[in-house]
């Protein structure tokens, strides 16, 4: 199992270690979260238990996104008519996220451009030296 939480500590869960993981590219997920993409892993909600409270935000018809209402972290994803009984961790909230591995980018028709060519974007370890 992998361990994670929020950002002030508030909300724990853990999750399995063979969940799906998607980066997400899609308006939604990009809005409710002010990232231009949020990773997600897809488990059977009943393998995921949650300590602490979550807030629950009604995103769409069906889509439920669930936040910690102290320090406000988007944390979980439900949507009962797409994947029922399943629920999307936002895998950014795992203690190591770097341990499940990413398998798909989803919904990059929504991509905003700039995020298709990152490789080509100077990268530094910090902030960039100033010049």
């Amino acid at each position: 199992m992998l361990e994670g939480g929020c950002h002030c500590g508030a909300v724990r869960y853990s999750m399995p270690a063979d969940a799906r993981h998607a980066l997400c590219h899609c308006t939604d997920c990009r809005k409710a979260a002010g990232a231009p993409a949020v990773a997600w892993a897809l488990a059977a909600a009943d393998q995921v238990p949650i300590n602490g409270e979550t807030r629950m935000y009604a995103s769409s018809e069906h889509g439920r996104r669930y936040f910690c209402g102290a320090c406000g972290s988007g944390l979980f994803y439900t949507n009962d008519v797409i994947f029922p009984g399943m629920i999307d961790v936002q895998t950014a909230t795992l203690d190591d996220p770097g341990s499940l591995p990413l398998l798909a980018q989803i919904q990059t028709a929504e991509r905003i451009g700039w995020m298709a060519h990152l490789d080509a974007v100077p990268a530094f370890e910090r902030y960039p030296p100033e010049e």
